[in-house]
C-alpha cells in the first residue's frame, strides 16, 4: 500500500463527476477544493456536503494540483480566464468536449480533428495538462475495482513528470498500476475522447450501470 502525500486538489464542477472526485480524494487524505461558479446552488448538489465550495478563482489559486470535471464544451472558455493561475500547475482533465442531443446524450465531437485536452494545452501551455478517466462512468473513477474486469484509465500528455504524479494520484483512488496505460503525448487524447460517441450506445443497451474500458493484455508482456 503506497502512503498518500497529501495534496490540496481543487476540483472544478460539482455534478456526479466532480462529487465523486472530490469525495474519493478527499476520502483519500487530500484537501479538497470544489470549486463552482454559484456556490449557493452547487453546494445542494454534492455528495458530501462538509467538502470546502469556493469560486473557482479561488480554487485555482489555492490549489497544487487541479482537476477539469466541468462539462467538455464549457471547459475551454471557463479555464481560459485562470491561466495565469494555472501556470506550472497540474491541470488533470477527465472531461469529454461535445455537441448535445435533446436528451442531454452526446451527439457528436466539438473538436473532431483535435480534443478538449488538445485545446486546453494550445490555450494553457504554461499548465501541464493531463488527460485521463474520460473512459468509463462517473463511478468507476473512484471504485475501480468494483468492476467484475479490471478496468483501464489512460493518461495522455506531453510532461512526464505530470502524469507520473497524476498515476499517483489514481492509485490513491483504488487504481492497480497495472491498469494504468500511458498513451504518450496529449495528441493521443483525440483516441480516448472519440470513445464518447460510444457511450450512449451503452447506456441503451445495458443501462445506467457502472462500465469502463478494460485494455486486454497478453498475461505476462505488457506491451504485446
Amino acid at each position: 500500500m503506497k502512503d498518500t502525500i497529501m495534496t490540496t486538489i481543487a476540483i472544478l464542477g460539482a455534478g456526479r463527476v466532480g462529487s465523486a472526485l472530490a469525495a474519493g480524494f478527499a476520502g483519500a487524505g487530500h484537501d479538497v477544493l470544489v470549486g463552482v461558479r454559484s456556490t449557493e446552488q452547487d453546494r445542494a448538489n454534492m455528495v458530501s456536503p462538509a467538502l470546502s465550495i469556493v469560486t473557482m478563482a479561488e480554487a485555482v489559486a489555492r490549489a497544487e494540483i487541479v482537476v477539469n470535471a466541468m462539462p467538455g464544451d464549457v471547459s475551454l472558455e471557463a479555464l481560459i480566464p485562470h491561466r495565469g493561475a494555472l501556470a506550472g500547475k497540474i491541470l488533470i482533465d477527465v472531461a469529454n468536449a461535445t455537441a448535445r442531443r435533446a436528451d442531454g446524450m452526446p451527439a457528436g465531437l466539438l473538436y473532431p480533428q483535435s480534443s478538449l485536452g488538445e485545446q486546453l494545452q494550445l490555450a494553457l501551455p504554461n499548465t501541464r495538462v493531463v488527460k485521463t478517466l474520460n473512459t468509463m462512468l462517473f463511478s468507476v473513477m473512484t471504485k475501480p475495482a468494483s468492476l467484475s474486469t479490471a478496468p483501464t484509465a489512460f493518461l495522455s500528455g506531453d510532461d512526464e513528470g505530470a502524469k507520473a504524479r497524476v498515476g499517483s494520484l489514481l492509485q490513491d483512488l483504488g487504481w492497480n498500476p497495472s491498469w494504468l496505460e500511458d498513451l504518450g503525448g496529449i495528441a493521443s487524447a483525440q483516441g480516448t475522447e472519440a470513445f464518447i460517441l460510444l457511450v450512449p450506445h451503452v447506456l441503451k443497451a445495458r443501462g445506467f450501470v457502472p462500465f469502463s474500458i478494460a485494455l486486454a493484455r497478453r498475461t505476462g508482456n505488457r506491451h504485446s
